[in-house]
C-alpha cells in the first residue's frame, strides 16, 4: 500500500495487520483483534453505521446489525483506519462521531482519509491488481460485481478504491 494514509500508520501497527493483507477476503476481525479491538455488532440507530470508542483504556467497535454484511466489513475497516489514522481525536475526546468533528472543522478530511485507508485495508493494493488488469480488459457491470463479491464489498466500497475511472 502506497497512499499517504498508510504511510502515517505505526510501524508496529502495519507489522500487525500486513499478514492478513494477503487474504482474500482480508480477515478484518482478525486484524482488529491483532490491534486489541473489541469489535461489537450492535443495534444503533437508523443512519449509524457504526462507531469507535475509548472504553477504559481500549478501544471497541460497534457496528450496526441492520447493516449489510459488505456493509458492515467496510465499516469495520472505516472504523479500524478511524484507530490507526485518528487515536489523538480518539483519545482526547472518547469517541468518532459528528458532532465533534464538526465542532473541529475537520471532518470531512477525517472521514476522506479514513475511507481511504478502509478501501485499502479491505481491498489491498497488492491482492486487488490482477482484479483491476481483468475489470480493465474487460468491464462490465457483471465482471464489476464479481469483483466486489470475492472480496466481500459493496459496489461503492470498490468504487472508492478504483476512484472515478470505474465508476
Amino acid at each position: 500500500m502506497a497512499r499517504a494514509e498508510f504511510a502515517r500508520v505505526s510501524l508496529r501497527e502495519r507489522q500487525s495487520i500486513e499478514p492478513y493483507l494477503k487474504q482474500k477476503p482480508v480477515p478484518l476481525g482478525r486484524i482488529a483483534q491483532a490491534l486489541g479491538l473489541q469489535v461489537l455488532v450492535s443495534s444503533l440507530p437508523a443512519g449509524v453505521s457504526g462507531k469507535i470508542e475509548k472504553t477504559g483504556d481500549n478501544f471497541t467497535i460497534r457496528l450496526n446489525r441492520n447493516e449489510s454484511r459488505e456493509r458492515q466489513r467496510f465499516t469495520l475497516a472505516h472504523e479500524i483506519a478511524h484507530f490507526l489514522l485518528h487515536k489523538d481525536i480518539l483519545q482526547r475526546t472518547g469517541e468518532i462521531e459528528d458532532t465533534v468533528l464538526y465542532r473541529s472543522g475537520q471532518p470531512q478530511r477525517i472521514e476522506f482519509e479514513a475511507n481511504r485507508l478502509a478501501a485499502d485495508l479491505i481491498m489491498p493494493d497488492e491482492g486487488i491488481e490482477s482484479d483491476l488488469r481483468r475489470l480493465q480488459t474487460r468491464f462490465t457491470e457483471e465482471a464489476f460485481d464479481a469483483v466486489a463479491s470475492e472480496w466481500q464489498v459493496s459496489k461503492a466500497a470498490l468504487e472508492i478504491k478504483l476512484g472515478p475511472v470505474y465508476s
